[in-house]
């Protein structure tokens, strides 16, 4: 596996993406993983704020027409977020860190569809109380996203495990 993580710091993609000082590299990959992960949690706890009660009175109907673009955030964060993992492949993958990142945004990937299968069912027994479930979903997507973007901060700055 080492071997495989080394080649992958090596590869020119890699190389380019830390040593070549240009301005299309890793600052403008950083910076489109930064707006993706802004669009898609942003998005995504609009909806989960709904569904625990912050403004009730709005419709969750109209919700469904964000899933397209909380969709393409994401996939804009999972190819930028590989982008950014290949170009320091040999510290990222064996770090603690790293893997709970991964672990939250798989759990918050599966919260999310089923949030979106809870909203794509009739809306009118949703709308006036929210049921436990729901709300359930949604405080899980807060705890998972926030703790993903938590994770992936602080992996700039905690070690490997080998480390401890």
């Amino acid at each position: 596996m080492t071997q495989f993580l080394e080649g992958l710091d090596n590869s020119g993609f890699s190389q380019w993406v830390r040593y070549s000082g240009s301005l299309w590299s890793y600052p403008t990959i950083l910076l489109l993983h930064t707006y993706g992960m802004g669009a898609l949690v942003g998005l995504v706890i609009a909806i989960d704020a709904r569904i625990l009660g912050l403004a009730s009175s709005l419709p969750l109907v109209p919700l469904r027409r964000l899933f397209p673009m909380i969709w393409a955030a994401f996939w804009l964060n999972a190819v930028t977020g590989a982008m950014l993992l290949v170009s320091d492949a040999s510290r990222k993958v064996p770090n603690v860190d790293f893997w709970i990142k991964m672990i939250l945004i798989i759990l918050a990937v599966i919260n999310l569809r089923r949030i979106q299968a809870l909203l794509g069912r009739e809306p009118d027994n949703l709308q006036s109380v929210m049921p436990v479930r729901a709300k359930a979903l949604a405080v899980m997507s807060i705890i998972c996203w926030l703790g993903a973007i938590t994770a992936g901060r602080l992996l700039a700055y905690v070690g490997s495990a080998q480390e401890f």
